[in-house]
């Protein structure tokens, strides 16, 4: 599967399709110690679908470029694209952007790119959504969509991080928002007073904070590899349908 943190992809590569847009950075914002949210107006871009990503490239002043796939927050029908990256110690790109880029500075973006691991607020039925880390990304673009959409359908989320400080999106997942329920986990440190120790997600985690499988809801999960693997092996020992998991996955070059 495709990566989202910061995917290795190469520009010649068959199913890279599409023209190469130049989008301005309208705004960046520090979303934790190792992570930033960055605003784009990207002139011809025409919008998205939630869930879908898009391919970054840069080019150093010999002519070198860079081309990395980052997942896309934000949902829209119009130019104006919302990415969020993690900062990958050995990564080329990563560091650079969450860093050094300043509003004003121009990045080319091609896409918006992805089918599968989408949702649209035509879909009926539950939908659970889990998330490690930075994985947030795209489940983040469909809770938008999702509210802004005005959909009646039950959305859950289980997100998993290594400390409250580590969360995308923090202030935004914290906001009640009717027809979504939020879990949080903590795999290394948890706040005061907790009533579940620090660690990695479990059986049991998903067994009673998830959609039960008789539901039959749509679960989308996203993250670091190891995470994604164990979840989703998890939701078939539970009972849920291996054609209504989808998964994404991200990892370092």
């Amino acid at each position: 599967m495709s990566t989202l943190s910061e995917r290795e992809t190469r520009d010649a590569a068959p199913h890279r399709i599409g023209l190469w847009h130049a989008g301005v950075v309208v705004s960046t914002k520090t979303e934790s110690p190792t992570g930033r949210s960055i605003v784009l107006d990207v002139p011809g871009w025409g919008g998205n679908i939630a869930g879908q990503h898009a391919d970054l490239r840069l080019t150093a002043a010999d002519g070198y470029q860079a081309v990395r796939s980052y997942s896309i927050a934000s949902v829209s029908n119009g130019d104006r694209v919302e990415l969020a990256v993690d900062r990958l110690p050995t990564g080329e790109v990563s560091p650079y952007l969450v860093d050094e880029l300043r509003p004003g500075d121009q990045l080319e973006l091609r896409g918006p790119l992805g089918g599968w691991f989408v949702w649209t607020p035509s879909l009926p039925g539950a939908v659970q959504l889990i998330g490690g880390g930075s994985g947030i990304v795209p489940l983040m673009a469909m809770i938008r969509s999702h509210t802004a959409s005005g959909s009646d359908a039950p959305f859950r989320l289980l997100y998993s991080v290594r400390s409250p400080d580590d969360a995308f999106f923090r202030s935004e997942l914290d906001t009640p928002t009717p027809g979504l329920d939020v879990t949080w986990l903590y795999t290394r440190v948890a706040p005061e007073g907790w009533g579940r120790p620090p660690g990695r997600i479990t059986v049991d985690d998903l067994a009673g904070s998830a959609f039960a499988a008789s539901l039959s809801p749509a679960v989308f999960v996203c993250g670091p590899t190891g995470f994604v693997e164990s979840v989703a092996t998890a939701l078939v020992a539970l009972g849920h349908d291996p054609h209504k998991v989808k998964t994404e996955r991200f990892g370092g070059a």
